[in-house]
Order: C-alpha cells, then sequence, then structure tokens
C-alpha cells in the first residue's frame, strides 16, 4: 500500500516550540492542540492565535469569561480565558465574533484536564471583529444543513461545512500528488468549448448576443436610426462633393483649395459609412435564413461551458503520453436531485498506449489511494462525520483502501441483478439487457451483492458515447463503471476508439454533426494510438467519504435551477 502520509506545512517538532504559521500573525490552533501531548508540553509559551467565537460564556459575576475559539485549521476549538480587565467581555463572547488576541498558554485545573490538554490566558487583544448577537444569522444551536444553503457566504464558520473543506482540500491534493507521482502530466483543459463530449445537448450556452442586442435596443430607442432618405441624401452629398474634387482637379485649381474640397469628401464619407452602419441595426437577435446567426457571436459559432475536459485532454494524450485535468464542468440539466449540480468538479486522467484492463487498474489504483490519504491525514474531520453524519463512515474507507475491487461484465450484471428479481427482490427499474444500471442496481451490486467495490465494464453500445471502443461483437463498448456503496457510480470511462472510420460512423449514428468534431477526427487521421481514460466526479467522492447526504453541501458554492448564490 502506497504511503499517503506528508508533513504538515505547520508540523511541530517534539520539542517544546511551536511554529508559527508562515505568511500570518499568528499560531495555528491546530500545531497547539494536534501534538501527541496535545498541547501540554506548550505550558508557559506566549503566543497569538486568531479566529471565530464558537462559544463564550461569563463567569464570576462578569469577571472573565471562557471563550472557545477556532481558525479553521482543525476540527478542535482552543479554550481562551479573558479577563475583565483585558477587554469588555461582552464584546468577545458573542458567536461569530473574530479575535486575534496574545496571551500564555497554561493548564487548565486539575479536575478540567480530562476536557481540554491547554488552554490560553489572554493578555492582550489585538483586534475585535465584532458581532452583533441579536442580527448573526448563525447561533450556537445545531442548523440543518438545508438552512445553512441561504448563508452560503457564513456556512463555512460551521464546524461541518469547515470539515468538508478540508476533507474536500485534502482529496485534491491526495489527487495532484497521486497523477504526479505516476508521472502524469496536469493540463488545464478549457471551460468555453464547442464541442458536446456527451451528446446530450445538456448544456450551458456561451453567447454576447443577448447583451448586444439589448444594447442596441437602448441605443435605437436613444438615437433613432436614419431613414432610407437620410442615407440617400448622404450618398448624394458625396457624390457631389466628389464631383467638385474632380472639377478643381480638371481645371487644375490650386493646391489648397483641392485639398480643402478633398477633406470636405472625406467627411461626407465618412458620415454616410456612419449612417450605413446605424441604418443596418436591427432590434432583437441577428438571425440568417431564419436561424440564429451565431457568425455575429463572440466567437463567430456557438460555444457552451463544458461538459467535460476528456475531449481536449486527448490531444495531450496524443502526445505527451499520460496527462489528467480536474476543473470545472457544467450541466443544464434541470433536477432537483440530492445528487445533481449544475456545476460541479471533475478529475479526468487519459492514458496513451493503454487499453481497458489499464484503464480499470489506475481508477482502482487512484480511489483506494485517496481513501487511504484520508485515513492518513484527516482522522479527526472523519471521526467528526462518523458522530455526526454516518458511523460507517471511516470504516467505508478502510474496506474500499484493502480491498481488491470486483470486476463483473455487464451481462453478468444483468444476469445477477435479474436471478435477484426471480427471488423477490424488487426494483422500481425494469431490469433487461441494454438498460443504464439505475442507482438502486448498482447499490445492490455493492452493499448487497458483493458488500465491495465493482467495476461493471464492456456496456452495450447504445447507452454509451460514440468515443467508446466499439468490441469485437460490435454490441458493447469497452467502457467501464467504478461503483462504490453509498453513492453507486463513481467513475466512469472508457477505452477510445482510435480506429478512424469506426469513430466517424459513430458521431454520424448519434445524430452529431462531424464539422465541430474535425480536429478530434484529426488525432485519428494521423498517429492514431490507442489509449483509455475516466472521470470522477469529485464531488460524488467527497459524498462516498463523508457519508453526507446532500451534493449541494459538499461544493463551496452549489449552483443548481433556480440558485447560484454569490
Amino acid at each position: 500500500m502506497a504511503d499517503t502520509t506528508v508533513p504538515s506545512i505547520n508540523t511541530l517538532t517534539l520539542s517544546d516550540t511551536i511554529t508559527q504559521a508562515e505568511f500570518s500573525q499568528r499560531v495555528l490552533i491546530q500545531s497547539i492542540l494536534t501534538r501527541p501531548d496535545h498541547g501540554a508540553g506548550l505550558a508557559g509559551q506566549t503566543v497569538k492565535v486568531g479566529g471565530w467565537v464558537k462559544k463564550g460564556r461569563e463567569q464570576g459575576k462578569g469577571t472573565f469569561a471562557f471563550i472557545e475559539l477556532n481558525d479553521g485549521s482543525c476540527p478542535a476549538n482552543l479554550q481562551l480565558i479573558i479577563y475583565a480587565d483585558v477587554a469588555v467581555l461582552g464584546e468577545v463572547t458573542a458567536t461569530g465574533t473574530c479575535l486575534h488576541v496574545e496571551g500564555v498558554l497554561h493548564l487548565p485545573p486539575e479536575e478540567k484536564q480530562g476536557k481540554q490538554a491547554i488552554e490560553l490566558k489572554v493578555v492582550k487583544v489585538l483586534e475585535i471583529g465584532r458581532v452583533d448577537p441579536l442580527k448573526y444569522p448563525l447561533p450556537k444551536t445545531r442548523l440543518t444543513l438545508e438552512f445553512l444553503r441561504d448563508y452560503v457566504h457564513l456556512r463555512p464558520r460551521t464546524n461541518t461545512i469547515a470539515a468538508i473543506a478540508r476533507i474536500r482540500n485534502a482529496l485534491a491534493y491526495a489527487t495532484h500528488t497521486f497523477f504526479q507521482k505516476y508521472g502524469f502530466l496536469y493540463v488545464h483543459t478549457p471551460i468555453i468549448t464547442t464541442s458536446d463530449c456527451e451528446g446530450a445537448g445538456e448544456m450551458f450556452q456561451v453567447t454576447t448576443l443577448i447583451n448586444e442586442a439589448e444594447k442596441i435596443e437602448k441605443e435605437l430607442i436613444k438615437n433613432p436610426p436614419p431613414s432610407l432618405e437620410d442615407v440617400e441624401s448622404a450618398k448624394s452629398d458625396v457624390k457631389a462633393k466628389g464631383e467638385i474634387v474632380a472639377k478643381l482637379k480638371s481645371d487644375k485649381a490650386g493646391k489648397p483649395e483641392i485639398i480643402a474640397a478633398v477633406a470636405e469628401l472625406t467627411k461626407a464619407k465618412e458620415n454616410l459609412s456612419k449612417l450605413e452602419e446605424r441604418f443596418k441595426l436591427k432590434p432583437g437577435i441577428p438571425k440568417k435564413d431564419g436561424k440564429v446567426d451565431y457568425a455575429q457571436d463572440f466567437f463567430a459559432r456557438q460555444a457552451f461551458l463544458t461538459v467535460s475536459g476528456q475531449l481536449q485532454v486527448e490531444t495531450f494524450a496524443c502526445a505527451l503520453s499520460s496527462v489528467y485535468t480536474f476543473g470545472p464542468t457544467f450541466r443544464a440539466e434541470h433536477s432537483h436531485t440530492s445528487r445533481h449540480l449544475a456545476e460541479f468538479w471533475m478529475v479526468e486522467p487519459e492514458i496513451a498506449f493503454a487499453d481497458i484492463q489499464d484503464d480499470m487498474k489506475c481508477a482502482e489504483a487512484y480511489v483506494r489511494f485517496l481513501c487511504q490519504w484520508l485515513l492518513d491525514n484527516c482522522r479527526d474531520d472523519m471521526e467528526f462525520m462518523v458522530e455526526k453524519f454516518d458511523k460507517n463512515a471511516i470504516k467505508r474507507l478502510q474496506m474500499v483502501a484493502s480491498t481488491n475491487f470486483m470486476r463483473l461484465p455487464y451481462t453478468d450484471a444483468i444476469t445477477i441483478l435479474e436471478e435477484a428479481v426471480s427471488k423477490g427482490h424488487k426494483f422500481e427499474n425494469k431490469v433487461e439487457w441494454g438498460i443504464d444500471l439505475a442507482s438502486e442496481h448498482e447499490k445492490y451490486l455493492t452493499e448487497v451483492k458483493y458488500e465491495s467495490p465493482v467495476i461493471v465494464y464492456n456496456y452495450p453500445k447504445g447507452i454509451k458515447a460514440f468515443y467508446m471502443k466499439v468490441n469485437p461483437d460490435k454490441k458493447t463498448v469497452a467502457a467501464m463503471d467504478v461503483l462504490v456503496p453509498k453513492v453507486g457510480e463513481l467513475i466512469g470511462g472508457s477505452q477510445r476508439e482510435e480506429n478512424y472510420e469506426v469513430i466517424k460512423e459513430r458521431i454520424l449514428e448519434m445524430g452529431l454533426p462531424l464539422e465541430p468534431y474535425e480536429w478530434y477526427l484529426d488525432l485519428r487521421r494521423y498517429g492514431t494510438v490507442k489509449h483509455s481514460g475516466f472521470g470522477l466526479g469529485f464531488e460524488r467522492m467527497i459524498l462516498f467519504a463523508t457519508g453526507i447526504d446532500n451534493i449541494r453541501d459538499v461544493i463551496p458554492f452549489p449552483r443548481f435551477p433556480g440558485r447560484a448564490d454569490l
């Protein structure tokens, strides 16, 4: 098993010293509380810390207060003791208040040492970011994740969203670590594209035609366009001034007189040009032959937000061998389910000289690496998830990290599901050869039949994308899905079709135009190579790891039908 343990930037030595946080006038709370002794060995040291108040309560008839401070570096809070002669207690105890303080670490009274190993006695308040507790929308009481979606700008201050953010960060770091370790090149693929990778048509369009049309309408209202008579009059003026110049030249008039006449002609021509340009302005979206004229759009053709970086990253795989892209993708699917977002992130490696077997091997190694990484580097946050959301979250990671994934041909998977139906198991979706497996089918295979991850491969050609390698049976393609407990499909991938004639035929079969894919066909025309790849839905990986139920809660700024806050 690969070693996924990495030292933190702020890692402490086991001596009684604290590493100062880089680029900040404070010590990370993580560097105090995540020591083997939970900070007890640091007693007597003077430090500066900064964070936000989770809880605050005055004690001793208002002579001092206990404050639980968190700076986001770890789930744990550092307890502060602050006396009334240091700060106005009412200004520093409200939940949400930001504090930057200096103090001395010391051991708590013996009777409290079971709850915390170290606390900070504040000697100076450096900065306060005040909060009106009557208006602050995130009180100390536990809030639902659904409620927090209405405060997407403040929800990172909650324990849950902060933990998810750290887990997400760890998975992103692990992703780059894995692929860099195995010699993959990171490629930035475009967000704006003219290709539909999936052929589904559920894409967000990128256009400036609407804005331009609105500008023209406002301009025409403010300054009405010239009439045909105005244009004809301007043409007559140009003709007349042109004749004057010609006559002056034929009469061999003086140079100053000719120059003046030419200047007048030039002005007349410029005026005519402006009038003709404005005369052509029409309100509304420009059209040609009854259709929108995209030749007048910003990119001179239809453009969209990408649903995948796969097609583009293949161009680099066909030159640099092993590559990957990791970025946002978009789907204009009007869905309100707990598994769909309009904007989501995908990890998409592409490997030259690799077939479907190599692809499955890479996908399995990557998922197992991610799970082990969280076990090694995010234990505190994963324990929080176990306590608050899913008691099996850590066990699930351990199982996947240590289990060889079951490989199952699609036809065999259908047979297993049909056998389950014959024995009385009820599925909402009909089971027959040719269907795309539904979530309930995926969960049956992973949670009931095998109780482990399953890779289903060799799917029917009719339900998969045009770029997937057609198998010798002509009925199936070399496609594979990695299915895991809890979320079902985590990865979708395939060996790509490298034969020019076959992929050209597939594009036409799908009812797609060839022109936008000519560049993609060039990869098969010139030096074609066997290659494979897959895509991992990053948010789905976070759902799997954390046990959170709704995908809107594992991305910092969720976009879905009707909502695009911030």
